[in-house]
């Protein structure tokens, strides 16, 4: 009865608008109440929550974008992808894919792809001549792309939770991540020549290479992460602290768009964005907590395995379970409360860990992206002033897109180990 208020309580307090962190919290608050369990077990699993070395990387990494977004990063990305794609038929529409590839090796979450990328794209496409709704999609769908390709905020979780190599999980999304663009590039040329959206004129080679030596700066940090973390040189969380460093240098020296009175609002924004992540881990971990001591994450599993032991079904469900998921819950908290549950019951029927860590990834950046309470949709409706229901109507095509790939990557394994697999040896 207890956990039927649980759950209860925290789908009440989501449909009236609380943010999941502190739904989590009170929908936890009320179980051990009605149990009679001291309630010392809440700083406790707090605590345990976020007492993981590797967490460290979140406010590293979110300083590290931050740094790069105020640094102009944004607009030279979207320049260098315009000046490779803009002659194509949909070309600006190409070019918002394409800056979002680039633009999630420094990001690593979506959020902050959609807000960045869109408030630069949606009205500059909207002026060129291609419908709002459509360019408000590009930009939402796109947006997923970031913590597919390294470094990715959920991946760093995923370690943290499992003992999965952080190194491997960033390597193992970079081909995922590159299908997904390249496929979204293929939707948003067949939209455009249908109907009839424009293309520029196409860059010169002094253009090109003028954009190109620009944004080289931007791109060679996801290099430098992945090296660094490849070659041994530091952990993912030390990795985090150099590109930080390495932002800090380029945005006051290179770009120029940072400057030392930027600093306070930066840090001030990077401080409540880590405390608000945090904060939702070590909540989600009480909450997971409880699921644990109920026997939820075994009943879960063996559910899903009365239905089928066929791995081509399991894996189906566990695809199934996670865009539902992901449709109502927000990427981290679904990730700490499920991952444990169904890492089990996928390790079980023969998937590697580092496969379904990115698909389960995949799976919730994709939710993302749908209706009832996809993040991304919000922000980019917000951006281009539209109805919530317009933009979700125009997404369509790009998420039967989304959802191929996601297939592809589910009954693909070698897409996303072979990677890491070469790099950093076979397990």
């Amino acid at each position: 009865m207890e956990v039927i208020i649980l759950f209860s309580a925290f789908l009440i307090l989501l449909l009236i608008g609380m943010p999941i962190a502190f739904a989590l919290g009170i929908a936890s608050l009320i179980y051990l109440l009605l149990e009679g369990i001291s309630l010392t077990i809440v700083p406790q699993r707090l605590y345990a929550g976020i007492d993981t070395f590797v967490l460290l990387c979140i406010p590293g990494f979110v300083l590290a974008g931050n740094l790069m977004n105020v640094g102009n990063i944004t607009e030279h990305i979207v320049r260098f992808s315009n000046a490779l794609l803009g002659h194509i038929r949909g070309g600006l529409g190409l070019a918002n894919v394409g800056g979002s590839m680039l633009f999630g090796g420094i990001s690593g979450t979506a959020v902050a792809d959609s807000a960045s990328i869109g408030s630069v794209m949606i009205p500059g496409m909207a002026r060129s001549g291609y419908d709002k709704p459509f360019a408000a999609a590009v930009t939402a769908a796109s947006s997923t792309i970031g913590p597919i390709i390294p470094p990715s905020v959920p991946m760093i979780i995923v370690g943290s939770l499992s003992g999965v190599s952080v190194g491997r999980m960033f390597l193992a999304g970079a081909i995922p991540g590159l299908l997904l663009g390249l496929a979204m590039m293929v939707t948003v040329y067949i939209l455009a020549v249908r109907r009839g959206y424009p293309k520029g004129e196409r860059a010169t080679f002094l253009e090109l290479l003028r954009e190109g030596r620009t944004a080289f700066w931007a791109l060679l940090m996801t290099a430098i992460i992945l090296y660094g973390i490849i070659g041994g040189f530091f952990t993912p969380t030390e990795a985090s602290i150099v590109a930080s460093l390495y932002a800090l240098v380029v945005g006051m020296y290179v770009y120029k768009g940072l400057t030392w009175r930027k600093l306070p609002a930066i840090l001030t924004d990077t401080v409540f964005t880590s405390a608000a992540l945090l904060l939702m881990v070590g909540l989600a971990n009480l909450f997971g907590w409880i699921l644990t001591s109920e026997q939820i994450p075994q009943m879960i599993a063996g559910l899903i395995l009365t239905i089928s032991d066929n791995p081509i079904a399991v894996i189906l469900i566990l695809n199934l379970i996670l865009l539902f998921v992901g449709a109502f819950m927000e990427t981290i908290a679904a990730l700490i409360i499920l991952f444990p549950a169904l890492l089990g019951v996928a390790t079980g029927v023969g998937m590697d860990p580092v496969h379904f860590a990115v698909m389960a990834v995949l799976n919730l950046m994709i939710g993302l992206t749908t209706p009832p309470v996809g993040v991304c949709l919000f922000v980019v409706a917000g951006i281009g002033k539209l109805p919530m229901l317009t933009v979700a109507r125009a997404i369509v095509p790009f998420l039967i897109c989304n959802i191929a790939v996601l297939l592809l990557v589910a009954y693909v394994p070698a897409i996303s180990l072979w990677l890491p697999d070469l790099l950093m040896g076979a397990r």
